[in-house]
């Protein structure tokens, strides 16, 4: 068939209105920053957490407690394990909250804090650099292994190279659910715990731990894991190298070179479902709906805040925005209904979602309609 005038510039136009309702359908956020400026306890912040209208920040220098617009601090003089938070978990039963730090295992239960080291309790090492509540289990990864307390019994279990497994014992992320548990364990794949059947199994990466990719999709995309997320029976997997998602069956990797990430090394994956994933690098904040992918922070030349849409066919979009995260250096995430928080290197950030149009949206839209129009004159 003969391409007319007509029929070119109505493909033009589609084109147009379908790469517009890519860029659109993307989250879009008006961004917050805290720092120390405004009561945060350090702009180093290693990890956050939603606990419903609470906002619990983990820093270099203390637990931050944000509430009714005001920041609250919680340092070792507070009865803390130690200054520097690594990780945090809510136990949505009780309301307790665990902190994980570079000094041991603390626990704040209606204002009281319990601290368990390796001195007065079960846990594997003082380094806690990743905590999650299953039930009355909470599961620790340490730097010496893996703990897990009952709390209803208060009896430990130890994990490590001569019970699972793990030929690294340096796990660092954990992902509780009710059928699985995933560690990243860093330097030594994922393991997987089986609740049913209480049997250990590891995923490597069949590469070896060479950086570079010789079999696509073929299993987990790096040995170095940072951060695993479990949801909806799918597993979601960050590394040094790349991320991977695996449905019990098949896997699937992401590499800078061929996906929306702006940098394959990634400090923390956290999944909104089977489908969708938030990542963290040390390029900025990357969203991925299954097919589309966005990226927020301030832009690596001008560090003026700039969002990126990449659609299926690997079309890269600017958005123009007016703010952007509080720096590029992303270490973690977590949801507050629609909005975000996002932990980083220079600050915590909150992302409140946008839902209607902005002036660009319109702007471009309006470019869609004459070009509906311009066709329908031909």
């Amino acid at each position: 068939m003969k391409m007319t005038p007509r029929i070119w510039f109505a493909t033009l136009a589609m084109i147009i209105v379908v790469s517009l309702a890519t860029a659109q359908d993307m989250p879009r956020f008006r961004w917050e920053n805290f720092t120390t400026a405004n009561g945060l306890p350090d702009n180093h912040v290693f990890c956050v957490v939603v606990d419903g209208n609470r906002i619990w920040a983990g820093t270099e220098n203390g637990l931050g407690l944000y509430e009714n617009g005001t920041w609250k601090v919680f340092r070792p003089s507070d009865g803390l394990a130690h200054r520097a938070v690594l990780s945090l978990a809510v136990d949505k039963r009780t309301g307790d909250l665990w902190v994980g730090t570079m000094g041991g295992l603390s626990r704040i239960s209606a204002g009281r804090i319990d601290n368990f080291t390796q001195l007065n309790s079960g846990l594997s090492n003082d380094i806690v650099y990743g905590v999650g509540v299953q039930g009355d289990f909470v599961w620790v990864a340490t730097a010496a292994g893996a703990s897990r307390l009952n709390t209803r019994t208060g009896q430990w279990a130890l994990f490590n190279e001569r019970n699972t497994p793990m030929y690294e014992i340096w796990t660092y992320a954990v992902s509780p659910a009710e059928d699985k548990v995933y560690y990243a364990v860093w330097g030594g794949g994922v393991l997987e715990y089986d609740v049913k059947t209480e049997h250990w199994k590891d995923y490597n990466d069949p590469d070896g731990e060479t950086e570079l990719v010789l079999m696509k999709d073929q299993g987990l995309i790096h040995e170095i894991t940072t951060s695993v997320s479990y949801v909806n029976k799918i597993l979601w997997v960050a590394t040094y190298f790349g991320a991977s998602r695996y449905d019990g069956r098949y896997w699937h990797n992401f590499l800078q070179k061929d996906s929306g990430l702006p940098s394959n090394f990634l400090n923390q994956i956290k999944a909104v479902d089977s489908n969708r994933a938030w990542f963290s690098t040390d390029k900025g904040l990357a969203y991925y709906d299954g097919s589309n992918w966005a990226v927020y922070r301030p832009a690596l030349d001008t560090h003026k805040p700039e969002m990126l849409v990449r659609d299926a066919e690997g079309t890269v979009k600017k958005i123009v925005v007016q703010t952007a995260p509080a720096h590029n250096y992303i270490l973690g995430v977590d949801f507050q209904g629609d909005d975000l928080w996002v932990a980083t290197a220079k600050g915590l950030s909150h992302g409140l979602r946008q839902h209607s149009s902005t002036k660009d949206d319109s702007t471009e839209a309006a470019q869609a309609v004459r070009a509906r129009k311009l066709t329908q004159k031909r």
